[in-house]
């Protein structure tokens, strides 16, 4: 019997359809992990940073200027390495981190230790990977997508057009990767993340952004989805109708959903 063959994703097609549709202000980015630290040399491009550097660097030279940038445990200090699954969680590094963390954003190091207690951590690996998504240079684990919360939500939208399911999200303080990335690596389901502020710190994330990781297989489910509302007159951007007009002749929505609404 012949092997079905894989199927071929087009990353490019996909996210060209999304921008046209939700108009973020940078391209989605495709993030991969990588069990062996040689298999960044079969990526195209790729380059390997020669510097250290927090996790939230990366995403922005990969949206802002379009590099294939390749990670490893040399890069990155302990608890960026250790939520990308570069470094093992050791009692040193944890009671390190949570003597940093009574000094910063907690009261002591027993409130800190909570929060590391319940963050996820993407799976053990010696490298991990960002590009373009729309290079398709190599079929992600986690797709990131930065934009405004309106775009957020028309995104959300688009994901529950079908095969309905609400979304449950999370925060817990200072590490939104943890909150994105690897809670979607981690559960295979969106997760919506207020970025922290070490990415808006180094990551350039400015003030009117979020970050949404997807799981790759939800996103033509997404553009499909956008296309639907659009298809009825619900898209990006929004017009600003004001609280003096009639809603019963100036909103789509409203007069689809409520036609009778002056009859009660």
């Amino acid at each position: 019997m012949k092997k079905e063959e894989a199927t071929v994703v087009d990353w490019a097609k996909l996210t060209q359809e999304m921008e046209r549709l939700l108009r973020p202000k940078t391209s989605p980015i495709a993030y991969k992990r990588l069990q062996k630290m040689g298999e960044l040399d079969r990526i195209p491009g790729v380059m390997r940073l020669d510097r250290r550097a927090t996790f939230c660097q990366v995403p922005a030279l990969v949206r802002r200027i379009g590099l294939t940038v390749g990670v490893t445990r040399g890069n990155l200090g302990e608890r960026c390495a250790r939520i990308n699954g570069l470094a093992a969680t050791t009692e040193k590094e944890v009671a390190w981190e949570a003597d940093a963390f009574a000094r910063t954003w907690f009261a002591n190091v027993e409130e800190a230790r909570k929060q590391m207690a319940e963050y996820p951590l993407v799976p053990p690996g010696e490298a991990v990977v960002l590009a373009p998504l729309a290079a398709g240079k190599f079929d992600p684990d986690v797709i990131l997508i930065y934009a405004n919360p309106a775009q957020m939500m028309f995104l959300m939208n688009g994901l529950q057009f079908e095969d309905y399911e609400r979304f449950q999200f999370f925060f817990i303080g200072e590490g939104s990767c943890a909150d994105g990335l690897a809670q979607c690596y981690t559960t295979g389901k969106p997760a919506l993340a207020i970025p922290c502020l070490g990415e808006r710190e180094f990551g350039t994330v400015t003030e009117d952004e979020m970050v949404m990781a997807l799981p790759p297989a939800m996103m033509a489910k997404a553009v499909e989805g956008l296309q639907a509302l659009a298809a009825r007159g619900i898209a990006y951007p929004i017009k600003y109708l004001g609280p003096s007009c009639d809603p019963s002749v100036s909103s789509v929505v409203f007069t689809q959903i409520y036609p009778d609404w002056f009859s009660h």
